[in-house]
């Protein structure tokens, strides 16, 4: 669950970077620490919705306090690279508490059923959604305020198939990470907690490119249908700006240079 958690955050971070290129650009480490923070805060509200319903009663709090205590051991461990030996580790537990405490005083007062959809529950997800906006310095932007949205609200699925004692879809994704740790060229081993929610691909053949997109059928399922119109165009809009690039790349005289090079 921690490491389900900290990788749809991590990941959720770089599509909202992806979403908002310019505003990106002038992220300094801090400000992406945060936007982390946050979208681990509505992880930690979401998971705790979902162990009311999957957990008895007398062992929700320690179910809780468990995973807060995971997923700081697991946020040591990503951040010690980065950091080595000058991590703070006091500072983390902190962090973590800090971060947990601010979900409920954020959260809590959204009443809702988690499995069903209703109007607070989308207010909820609407308000998180202006919220990332604002903290990556596009406020009212409603392309970036629903890619957030669908970030944190996509994620339910693969956390109740977590407490049901299921593993998550689609467990073939790459490695996610803590935005704090940036690249790393070292291959690390896959957590089986991964999800691939959308795949996009082009390819070329002869003087023509096709790029495509699609979803996890499941994925697919757990979308109302106004969220999956919004991806739609989303999605459609990212594989034409793909498609675009991709064919430039793949005619350009530099890349022919090269694939002749390499196949030679």
């Amino acid at each position: 669950m921690a490491e389900l958690m900290l990788a749809v955050s991590g990941e959720s971070v770089t599509m909202m970077k992806r979403n908002a290129p310019e505003q990106a650009l002038k992220l300094k480490r801090q400000d992406e620490w945060g936007i982390y923070l946050e979208f681990l805060k509505i992880m930690f509200n979401l998971t705790d919705r979902l162990v009311a319903l999957h957990i008895p009663l007398k062992d929700q709090l320690e179910f809780m306090n468990g995973l807060e205590d995971a997923v700081t051991q697991q946020l040591k461990q990503a951040l010690e690279p980065a950091f080595g030996n000058n991590a703070d580790q006091m500072e983390i537990v902190m962090t973590i508490g800090t971060t947990v405490a601010e979900s409920r005083q954020t959260y809590e007062h959204y009443k809702f059923l988690i499995t069903e959809d209703s109007k607070t529950k989308t207010e909820m997800f609407r308000d998180f959604g202006e919220k990332m906006a604002d903290a990556l310095g596009a406020p009212r932007n409603a392309q970036l305020s629903a890619a957030a949205s669908l970030c944190a609200s996509a994620v339910v699925p693969a956390l109740s198939a977590v407490l049901q004692g299921q593993a998550p879809p689609a467990q073939d994704a790459a490695p996610l990470q803590s935005p704090a740790t940036g690249r790393s060229t070292e291959q690390k081993p896959s957590t089986g907690q991964e999800i691939k929610l959308v795949s996009l691909m082009s390819s070329v053949s002869g003087e023509e490119v096709e790029t495509r997109w699609g979803l996890h059928p499941r994925f697919r399922d757990d979308l109302t249908l106004s969220e999956l119109q919004q991806l739609t165009k989303l999605l459609n809009r990212v594989a034409k700006i793909l498609g675009e690039r991709y064919a430039a790349v793949a005619f350009s005289k530099e890349w022919a240079t090269w694939h002749k090079a390499g196949h030679a």
